[in-house]
């Protein structure tokens, strides 16, 4: 009967696990190997979006030229900018619009952990930068000298990376540029990148009167509509405004894709090492 059966089948694999001990240990670690690769890769993805939904703010506006995604895709003229700034719906200060046209660049660092190359965010930034993102603020030394090769540093930057303590220095296109503070902006992407003036920002990596977006602030959330039809009505632009949650949600998708997708391949390729391998 059926309870014999099973009786048998449980007696003779017991009789035989000395002999598959190996095969056996090698699919139990395999399995659990694929399962702790999975929880990591969506752990990091989520991480990601986390981060990307603490850098936006409901009335933040973002600029790119017309069918980039990315940053480092776009380019804006010094007259786009300028263009920019004077829409209706912008906030204002005492030097006029809170818009800031900025340039982004990439350089190599070494990592704390493995001591290896990687890429971080170089962003040239104009005087508004700091009104746009108003949980910005310095945490020790002291904020770059306008006009000067001079950087500050997000806290975020300084965890990951070597060599970036307030008083050291950093090579920016050839040149030893001196670490002269740290900051934060309350837990937001920004504070993985190093900052600069994006005026000598410009001279060093031969941009000429170029920028790559405007970031600016809006009078209240409500004002997007009218800020937004401005820009893709004015014949002499050619730009793509989004709100700063819909760019950040738009690059968190693209960054969650990517990173799930590499880990569901490793992950992949394990499980079939774990089955065959057993």
């Amino acid at each position: 009967n059926w309870l014999s059966q099973i009786t048998s089948v449980t007696a003779f694999n017991i009789r035989t696990l000395p002999q598959r001990m190996g095969s056996s240990a090698t699919a139990i670690f395999g399995i659990a190997g694929v399962v702790a690769v999975m929880v990591g890769v969506l752990s990091i993805a989520q991480g990601i979006v986390q981060t990307m939904n603490n850098s936006a703010s409901a009335d933040n506006v973002v600029v790119l030229r017309s069918g980039s995604n990315t940053e480092l895709m776009s380019i804006l003229l010094g007259d786009d900018t300028r263009i920019i700034a004077e829409a209706p719906g912008l906030a204002r200060n005492e030097s006029g619009a809170i818009a800031s046209p900025e340039l982004f660049v990439i350089i190599n660092l070494l990592k704390r952990a493995t001591g290896t190359d990687a890429n971080v965010p170089l962003r040239g930034v104009s005087r508004n930068a700091l009104d746009v993102r108003d949980s910005f603020r310095v945490v020790e030394g002291r904020m770059f000298e306008w006009g000067l090769n001079e950087v500050i540093v997000g806290v975020g930057a300084l965890i990951e990376f070597q060599g970036l303590e307030v008083g050291s220095t950093i090579t920016v296109a050839q040149e030893e540029w001196p670490v002269v503070g740290i900051f934060e902006t309350g837990g937001g992407l920004a504070e993985t990148e190093i900052w600069v003036d994006a005026s000598v920002l410009q001279p060093a990596y031969r941009r000429g009167n170029s920028y790559q977006a405007v970031y600016a602030k809006l009078e209240s959330p409500g004002a997007y509509q009218e800020f937004k039809d401005a820009l893709t009505s004015d014949p002499r632009l050619n730009v793509k405004p989004m709100r700063e949650s819909e760019y950040y949600e738009e690059q968190s998708a693209m960054l969650y894709k990517l990173v799930t997708g590499l880990g569901t391949l490793i992950a992949l390729i394990m499980g079939f090492g774990a089955v065959f391998g057993a």
